[in-house]
């Protein structure tokens, strides 16, 4: 059969099928990366800067449309309102966010028993390798900047140590605090005191930024395109399929002209039966 394939016309349509099966494949990639797709684009506007006490109010539901916001606010810092959350990684090293409360000035007061005069927003100031490491915020009137992210869940099972938290989650936090506080947290991008920057991404030490950036949108799968993308890899194997199979038909009539030529070819006397051939 091997003889019958390289025929040239049978070569030749070997590099069509395998030029037609190439462009099914990338029919197919292309449909697959049409299948998962953002739910929304990204937002250009999170990363214009508006003030907190207008983006989000204290007591109320994080609204997903306020994630990934960049904020500003200011404020002080307490020295005494400071823990650390372990387990977060930082270039590939583990270590603790610095998480410090942050009294927001202007920001409304919440109502009720348990409610501080003043509104906090927890501040995760930066990232360190050893609790030894992490300073106390900084005293004073600040001009905080960073990005607006909703709550972690706390970690359930798992009990902190002293000075620690098991998540930037608000709920866990105010018990450690004691304070009234916005329903999210923020990931500080600048620190003004005095008209400078005092932040880790200004000021080289132990503090080390997080960075962190938008979150991407999320996903969704679009079965439609995901069921054309597996559609075109079929196609592609059809391709060969069916040059397998054509050149298959041509061995097998070769074989027959063969047997047809070899009968045709042969003597009168191949032919006589046993029978013929006694005299009589």
């Amino acid at each position: 059969m091997w003889k019958t394939a390289l025929k040239p016309r049978w070569i030749a349509g070997f590099i069509f099928a395998i030029a037609l099966s190439g462009v099914f494949v990338l029919l197919s990639q292309w449909q697959f990366g049409r299948s998962t797709r953002p739910e929304v684009p990204v937002n250009p506007t999170t990363e214009q800067v508006q003030p907190l006490t207008a983006t989000l109010q204290p007591g109320e539901f994080f609204h997903g449309s306020v994630a990934d916001q960049m904020v500003t606010a200011q404020g002080t810092y307490s020295p005494d309102k400071q823990v650390l959350v372990p387990g977060r990684l930082h270039d590939g090293k583990s270590g603790y966010w610095v998480v410090s409360a942050f009294a927001v000035n202007g920001a409304p007061a919440l109502a009720g028993a348990a409610a501080s005069p003043q509104t906090w927003i927890p501040v995760a100031r930066g990232w360190v390798a050893a609790p030894g490491d992490a300073a106390a915020p900084p005293s004073g009137t600040v001009k905080l900047t960073g990005r607006l992210l909703p709550s972690e869940a706390p970690v359930a099972g798992k009990a902190p140590q002293p000075g620690e938290a098991s998540a930037v989650s608000v709920a866990e936090l105010i018990n450690y605090w004691e304070v009234s506080s916005y329903p999210g947290f923020v990931s500080a991008t600048a620190e003004v005191m005095d008209g400078a920057d005092i932040s880790a991404a200004a000021v080289p030490g132990k503090l080390l930024p997080l960075d962190i950036g938008p979150q991407p949108p999320a996903q969704h799968v679009n079965w439609l395109n995901l069921f054309y993308s597996i559609e075109w890899v079929v196609f592609a194997g059809f391709a060969l399929f069916i040059w397998w199979r054509l050149v298959k038909d041509d061995y097998h009539r070769d074989l027959e002209e063969a047997l047809d030529e070899a009968e045709a070819s042969a003597t009168p006397e191949q032919h006589e039966t046993p029978q013929q051939k006694v005299q009589p």
